[in-house]
């Protein structure tokens, strides 16, 4: 990130004016959920420094999804949060968070289709979508293309938002999904569209319609990008190899030569996954689903790391787990008698 900029997040309520999104029982509006829970977001975040938020609206007006869009790439935007309600016609319950995605889901494709058919409300909408079908399976999948290179960055925030919602609200779990959405599709930066919950499930409708609930999620969702704010400031270190005293040995294999036995009692292995100045709960929602995760105060920063053994494949075996969970450069150190000693010491010839 660039020094002396904001990390500029825009908040997206789903829906407004004559747009009502879904509706139950004449009184519950997914447009009114969605704004309240949005500005509780935006005033949270706006005490936090070195974050400006923009909003695609304050009040109760109809905005058109490619505007929402606009808006977003205009104030050149490091996030883009949509947030919206569900609906069905059973007792359906549970949160769910949506990146922009070709996924050949039927399913999948019923949930973008309703999200997408308010562009049918707009004056001119055959021309600002040139050509775009909300009902055709095939313009959505021509809807990502120019997402591609956001999506592993609009995934990690999802989990982050996913877990969350599942830890800390208890909110049934029904996943981080892909579908070609418009609004999404409209944004150049990580984006993602929350299904808060079921306004047609009673007991879920009825949280999310009071002032409690619109809270729990604001908080929420403001601890989601919160923390995916602090991961981005983190300094991970590359693993190509690393150097000592002018020898070297890839963190991932064993010297050619030596006496390493798998199991080494005098030292203790673990995988570095993050570095950096911010102090990050070692949660595990905080970092893409690894358990536990040690967190170490170092002169003014702090270091984060997995894994506390002895034995050599073991490590080994949670540095890969590491870089599947999105730590390309995590790597192995080593501990002996709680110093931290050169990896190639412990390879040492007999």
């Amino acid at each position: 990130m660039a020094q002396n900029k904001d990390f500029v997040v825009v908040l997206d309520a789903g829906h407004g004016g004559k747009d009502p999104g879904k509706v139950v029982g004449g009184s519950m509006n997914e447009k009114d959920i969605a704004l309240k829970i949005v500005l509780e977001v935006g005033n949270l975040l706006e005490k936090e420094k070195g974050i400006k938020v923009v909003y695609t609206r304050k009040t109760d007006v109809f905005v058109e999804l490619k505007e929402r869009g606009r808006i977003a790439n205009k104030a050149d935007a490091n996030l883009f949060v949509s947030v919206h309600c569900n609906a069905h016609n059973t007792q359906a319950e549970g949160a769910e968070t949506w990146v922009l995605g070709t996924h050949a889901n039927k399913q999948n494709f019923e949930v973008a289709k309703a999200e997408n058919s308010v562009i049918l409300l707009e004056d001119n909408y055959k021309v600002n979508y040139k050509g775009f079908d909300p009902n055709s399976p095939e313009s959505v999948i021509g809807l990502t293309l120019m997402q591609e290179e956001y999506l592993d960055q609009s995934i990690l925030l999802a989990s982050i938002l996913q877990n969350g919602f599942t830890e800390k609200l208890s909110r049934t779990n029904r996943g981080v999904k892909q579908a070609g959405f418009v609004v999404l599709h409209q944004t150049y930066m990580p984006s993602v569209l929350i299904e808060t919950g079921f306004i047609t499930n009673k007991s879920e409708g009825a949280f999310l319609n009071s002032s409690s609930g619109q809270q729990k999620f604001a908080n929420s969702i403001y601890d989601g990008i919160l923390n995916y704010y602090k991961q981005l400031e983190l300094n991970t270190v590359s693993n190509e190899r690393l150097v000592t005293n002018n020898s070297s040995v890839k963190p991932n294999e064993k010297a050619s030569e030596g006496t390493l036995n798998n199991t080494n009692e005098n030292v203790v292995f673990k995988v570095q996954i993050a570095s950096g100045k911010s102090k990050i709960e070692p949660k595990s929602y905080n970092f893409n689903g690894l358990n536990n995760v040690e967190r170490v105060k170092v002169d003014s920063g702090y270091k984060y790391y997995i894994g506390n053994t002895s034995n050599y494949d073991e490590i080994g075996k949670l540095q890969q787990l590491a870089k599947s969970k999105g730590y390309k450069s995590a790597f192995i150190v080593a501990f002996e008698n709680g110093n931290k000693i050169p990896v190639e010491q412990v390879f040492k010839k007999s």
